[in-house]
């Protein structure tokens, strides 16, 4: 018998999965634009709600997605879920889009996971990235042809 899963693999798999729904139903349904979004919002929700539901039934669940209820308010456990962050962006086609699972303890925000399919990689709580490292000297993106007075003066300060 294995071991149950923690929080850690459940917020992962859990973002990665809809991460995945979300890549198929892009590439399979004929959808676009707003419409796209709208599917892929519903979808993904339901796939994630139900599942933590399942998985963690005693738990509270807030999503962006559902009318919140105040009852889980008297919860220690709180999961909290944007299916589509991004939504505008995934119906257009881009790939700058996420979906995010959070688990708040006491009202602490205590494990998660952000599911990024455009870039392959899902971020969690349970196997943090080291981060990389700052640019020396410290870079500003622009316009080349009209930077703005108060961007040359900030990088000026900044050494940038």
């Amino acid at each position: 018998m294995s071991a149950p899963e923690s929080d850690e693999q459940l917020a992962e798999r859990l973002a990665t999965a809809a991460g995945r729904l979300l890549d198929e139903l892009r590439a399979d349904s004929g959808l676009e634009g707003k419409a796209l979004g709208t599917e892929g919002d519903a979808r993904a929700n339901a796939l994630l709600c139900r599942e933590l539901r399942a998985a963690r039934p005693d738990d509270a669940l807030l999503s962006e997605e559902e009318k919140d209820d105040a009852a889980r308010l008297a919860h220690r456990r709180v999961w909290i879920v944007d299916p589509l962050d991004g939504t505008r962006e995934y119906g257009e086609g881009r790939r700058d889009w996420a979906v995010h699972v959070a688990l708040a303890i006491d009202g602490v925000a205590s494990v998660g996971a952000v599911a990024l399919p455009g870039q392959g990689v899902t971020l969690t709580s349970g196997t943090p990235i080291a981060p990389i490292p700052a640019n020396t000297p410290p870079r500003m993106l622009v316009s080349r042809t009209r930077p703005a007075a108060e961007a040359v003066f900030v990088a000026e300060r900044l050494g940038a």
